[in-house]
């Protein structure tokens, strides 16, 4: 994914949290995934990268914050979420968010890290 523009970090860790900024649905080179569903998938993949970075996976998240441009596309967001998230699921909140065009979906998160994680992750 590219690197986000300024003013903000991609990850920052507190103590033995992490918490990583919105990813949107799109590739290395920036391009948006076609429909909600690749990229939820897109976003998350970015998320778990975020997280490897820090020593983390999904397993170590324990908040979500959903924001979707349509909040009527629920269903189909929880489907693909359920196959990167299982329990014990983290707590989540989602909102209808008037995302700009393309994006159709951002995921922010929050993540445990153990003490051997990498320790100046601050993307």
């Amino acid at each position: 994914m590219p690197d986000p523009s300024p003013p903000y970090s991609m990850s920052r860790r507190a103590g033995h949290l992490l918490f990583v900024s919105g990813q949107l649905g799109r590739d290395a080179d920036g391009r948006f995934a076609d429909g909600l569903v690749a990229q939820t998938r897109a976003a998350i993949g970015n998320l778990a990268r975020e997280l490897e970075r820090a020593g983390a996976s999904v397993a170590d998240v324990v908040k979500v914050q959903v924001f979707l441009d349509d909040i009527a596309d629920w269903s189909d967001f929880n489907e693909e979420y359920l196959r990167w998230f299982s329990d014990p699921l983290p707590a989540r909140s989602a909102i209808g968010a008037g995302l700009p065009a393309p994006a159709l979906v951002e995921i922010e998160a929050v993540a445990v890290l153990a003490d051997h994680a990498a320790p100046g992750v601050e993307g």
